[in-house]
């Protein structure tokens, strides 16, 4: 009985882990004013990430500005095309997959949610300067052969309001891109976005309140997560669509569980237990699930050696208790 019950726990095991070793395990890997070199890649690969999201980045003035600016010398390598591309490269190279995450950033660091035109010719003028942002990477996103393409991230005003704009999108952009494609809702956005029956993942930037505490531990924060996993599963369910967690992640400070959103510079004390505690009650909640697809953690930085650290309460899991989860859980086989 003994040899029986060990090699059903083993069975078991293996279940478990096979279904994880199949996740998008990734990272978000932030844009630089530098090329990478391998020294730079070495550290997603220690972490057994799979996968790596790639941002370039667009600019608006102000909340209300119509324009967008992309791909100007004035930007970031990492920011660019030329970026994007030697990223990539080295990415591929190395056997991680990529998405292809186009952002914006609105002057002062304002809620991209937010981004509200005040008339229909600026809501036309928006809408052409987005798409040419849009289908710029989408056609690179092809020449580079990347897994994924992300068509927006955290705009649910300009979602709300302007559907019929998302749906010729959707459509000229696949028009140039063959792989597959989703969106990054912010948490409390996703329920009410139209177009997931038009994607292939139900994308998500899971920054869901969980706990209150100022220093949770694993079970609340599962506890905590509860309500929203079923939220999730319907969701995945309804549209007939995986979930994928296109960010994830926590800071490493008091109360991380309770507005994990938060990026301001506050002095809130540096907690690493805390953030080590929810990155694994995230992973043990989902990664095993099969209708979730995986995600990125939210953030990478090309320069490993100098960031993160035991003084830092940022998002970063990198040279701290966090990195550790990860490389554990991303590593199942």
């Amino acid at each position: 009985m003994k040899k029986i019950g060990l090699l059903l726990l083993c069975c078991l095991q293996f279940s478990c882990n096979s279904q994880v070793s199949k996740k998008i395990n990734g990272v978000s890997f932030v844009s630089s004013r530098d090329k990478v070199t391998q020294k730079n890649i070495t550290p997603i690969l220690t972490i057994n990430a799979n996968a790596a999201s790639v941002m370039p980045f667009g600019f608006i003035r102000d909340i209300n500005d119509s324009q967008l600016i992309f791909n100007s010398d004035r930007q970031w390598f990492g920011e660019r095309k030329d970026g994007i591309k030697h990223y990539t490269d080295i990415l591929h190279k190395n056997g991680i997959g990529v998405m292809l995450k186009p952002q914006i950033w609105i002057r002062d660091g304002k809620f991209t949610g937010t981004l509200e035109m005040d008339s229909e010719e600026h809501w036309l003028t928006l809408e052409k300067s987005y798409l040419n942002f849009i289908l710029t990477y989408a056609t690179l996103a092809q020449e580079v052969n990347v897994d994924v393409f992300c068509i927006g991230t955290e705009l649910e005003k300009f979602v709300l309001q302007r559907p019929e704009f998302w749906s010729k999108l959707i459509v000229e952009v696949k028009k140039v891109y063959k792989g597959k494609l989703t969106y990054a809702a912010n948490w409390d956005e996703y329920p009410k976005v139209p177009f997931w029956s038009k994607l292939d993942y139900v994308g998500v930037d899971a920054y869901f309140p969980l706990s209150k505490e100022k220093h949770p531990t694993v079970a609340q924060l599962k506890q905590g997560w509860q309500p929203h996993k079923k939220a999730l599963k319907q969701m995945s369910s309804s549209v007939n669509k995986p979930i994928l967690f296109t960010e994830y992640g926590y800071r490493s400070m008091d109360y991380t569980g309770e507005k994990p959103w938060l990026v301001d510079r506050n002095k809130t004390n540096v907690n690493l237990e805390a953030q080590s505690n929810a990155t694994k009650a995230i992973l043990e909640m989902f990664w095993t699930e099969d209708w979730f697809a995986g995600g990125y953690v939210w953030k990478w930085f090309i320069d490993h050696d100098n960031v993160g650290g035991e003084d830092d309460n940022r998002f970063t899991p990198q040279n701290k208790p966090a990195e550790l989860v990860l490389k554990q859980y991303y590593g199942f086989k």
